[in-house]
């Protein structure tokens, strides 16, 4: 079962505050109180005891130290830069399974913790964008390649890529085989104002389609074009299900009992 992170963070946060703030405005001036009331019943003050009768309650003094903690991860996660760890082969060879990458939540504009109510706009998602979102079908963070832009026709046939009646350029760069026949070609596609490189598979057979992407929403592929579950298969994402732009690897972490390294550490094409 995946546990909605942003969701549980956010809840943190207002029991932390409200434990915190409850004890600041109720229970903190009794104990005062409490205090007041206790020397002035006795001409010898017992320090120990008048320090016991202030002293602030475990769960008050837990949320006073958790607080602002977890209030200032989750306006760094909610509105600057989130940390995503890459589960599948979807990006390759973009990205790796084991990759953590930043994820820019500013790029796109400010929204709301868990809504994800936009209240700020700041720029919208371009072509070629490597992008974090949630699919209409799940409820789990997905990566993949922004192909198709509000408006946009977008066809996909005998694995060409073609965008408002033109075809996306596809520069052969090798071929990989398994000693006999070949297993995937590796070419350099131009999207957008950039390039970066996909795997096609010759003997897989993918479905064609035409898709014409409505107004907010976008169309989206991964690199690994014979082996990513996208938009081909469940549609278009809606713009209030973007997390944001993916722009750096920062380590990476094969599978198993293994050390991270950073020799992946870099932007992302």
């Amino acid at each position: 079962m995946d546990v909605d992170f942003p969701l549980v963070l956010s809840w943190a946060v207002v029991v932390t505050g409200a434990l915190w703030l409850g004890d600041v405005v109720i229970f903190k001036p009794r104990r005062q109180r409490a205090a007041e009331a206790f020397a002035s019943s006795s001409k010898r003050v017992d320090e120990d005891a008048l320090e016991g009768v202030l002293k602030e309650p475990v769960i008050a003094e837990y949320a006073r130290s958790f607080f602002p903690v977890l209030l200032l991860v989750l306006l760094l996660r909610s509105f600057l830069v989130e940390p995503y760890q890459i589960p599948s082969e979807s990006m390759v060879p973009t990205l790796e399974v084991g990759d953590f990458i930043l994820v820019n939540k500013f790029a796109y504009g400010i929204r709301l913790p868990v809504l994800g109510t936009k209240i700020f706009a700041v720029g919208e998602p371009q072509r070629g964008d490597v992008m974090v979102f949630i699919p209409p079908h799940e409820s789990r963070y997905f990566i993949k390649r922004v192909i198709g832009l509000p408006g946009d026709h977008v066809r996909y046939q005998n694995k060409v890529l073609t965008i408002n009646g033109e075809r996306v350029a596809q520069d052969f760069v090798d071929q990989v085989t398994n000693g006999v026949r070949p297993q995937y070609r590796i070419y350099d596609e131009q999207l957008g104002d950039g390039g970066h490189r996909i795997y096609r598979y010759p003997t897989l057979r993918e479905r064609p389609g035409e898709w014409t992407v409505p107004e907010g929403h976008y169309f989206m592929m991964g690199d690994n074009r014979g082996k990513s579950l996208d938009s081909r298969r469940w549609g278009f994402v809606e713009d209030a299900k973007v997390v944001g732009k993916a722009f750096a690897i920062w380590v990476h972490k094969d599978p198993g009992l293994n050390w991270p390294t950073f020799q992946r550490n870099g932007l992302i094409d």
